[in-house]
């Protein structure tokens, strides 16, 4: 073999990788700093510290902070939709879908990492209004997989609200978890979903209850 077969050729660099990853990082670094220290607290300088880029490279990726914005929220929304409209494919019973589905919000809420959608209920004003409409697909599309679960909840006699502010309530009371939750407090993640369940749900599974008539009834008929 020959010297010159020995040299190494170098391999090429895979350029959209490359351009996806920085965008990720950039995106990430972003959602956190909005959550920390909101929208107009946060700079430019202040995003390219949190990711080592030089103050103008991030340009690349986005033309404004607003842009940025924008790209925080939909992020955080595709993946949030993905995870519930994974979970409305199951074909679960309900209640157990609903399950499924506080769980999965609150952990797009408080698990580790994850200031994407807080970002979106706190930041959503500082949107201008074509954006906000681009966004608000998105959130259209979450809320139905809510609004269709509600519906089959109420439908086995097992959520007794009939209008959207219900819905609205509830989402409300889940939001709202994010200002108040501390987890450096004895109640994890999962723990406070349950308690969440158990409020929303205050009465016991249509089919306790049909058993328990049914029991009353025989024994009226003894």
């Amino acid at each position: 073999m020959s010297a010159a077969s020995k040299v190494k050729v170098p391999r090429k660099r895979n350029v959209p990788d490359v351009d996806t990853s920085r965008r990720q990082q950039l995106l990430r670094a972003s959602a956190r700093l909005f959550r920390e220290k909101g929208y107009d607290g946060t700079s430019v300088r202040d995003i390219a510290q949190a990711t080592g880029m030089q103050s103008g490279s991030w340009v690349y990726h986005f033309a404004t902070k607003h842009d940025m914005l924008e790209a925080v929220m939909q992020e955080g929304l595709v993946d949030a939709l993905a995870r519930i409209e994974a979970i409305a494919a199951l074909g679960l019973p309900p209640r157990q879908q609903f399950d499924q589905l506080v769980r999965t919000h609150l952990d797009t809420l408080l698990g580790a990492g994850q200031d994407f959608i807080p970002v979106v209920l706190y930041e959503w004003r500082s949107l201008e209004p074509a954006a906000r409409r681009r966004v608000s697909v998105l959130l259209k599309r979450y809320e139905a997989v809510w609004e269709q679960a509600l519906a089959q909840l109420r439908a086995a006699g097992d959520w007794s609200g009939t209008t959207r502010i219900d819905a609205l309530l509830l989402f409300g009371a889940l939001n709202w978890v994010a200002r108040w939750y501390d987890p450096r407090g004895t109640l994890d993640v999962q723990g406070l979903a349950d308690e969440c369940i158990r409020f929303f749900l205050r009465t016991p599974p249509a089919s306790d209850r049909r058993s328990k008539s049914s029991g009353r009834a025989q024994r009226a008929a003894r």
